[in-house]
């Protein structure tokens, strides 16, 4: 068995797939309308074959209080690995990106924190 899609629901899933593309350089495997939504799917350049994240819409009303939730509470939605947090970090800041937490290294890991602009925080971890 292994993890094959997982998703983080938006409510501007088009505004989600620029931030995704265009800043975090993520590639469009699958964008396929459906209704008033799109089967949007993501993968790593790096993994083309891996892991596909999907850009669900908040249909539900229950996604959306969760997302405004976490949000609020600061806690981030999921998590990407990097092999290099520091470039990692310059590189999207300079993109205009805004951090909530600078790379922090605890233990085995470092980690960072950004707002991807549609209501969610995202960690970046690089194992050390």
């Amino acid at each position: 068995m292994r993890i094959n899609i997982t998703s983080i629901y938006f409510d501007d899933q088009l505004k989600a797939l620029d931030f995704y593309t265009d800043t975090l350089g993520f590639q469009v495997k699958h964008n396929v309308p459906v209704g008033d939504a799109h089967w949007i799917t993501l993968v790593s350049p790096e993994d083309p074959e891996g892991t596909e994240l999907l850009l669900e819409p908040t249909g539900h009303p229950a996604s959306k209080t969760f997302n405004e939730a976490l949000y609020a509470d600061g806690i981030p939605f999921t998590q990407f690995a990097v092999d290099d947090i520091q470039s990692e970090f310059h590189r999207l800041q300079s993109l205009g990106v805004q951090f909530s937490m600078e790379p922090t290294s605890m233990e085995n890991v470092t980690f960072a924190v950004f707002d991807d602009t549609c209501g969610h925080y995202i960690q970046l971890i690089q194992q050390n």
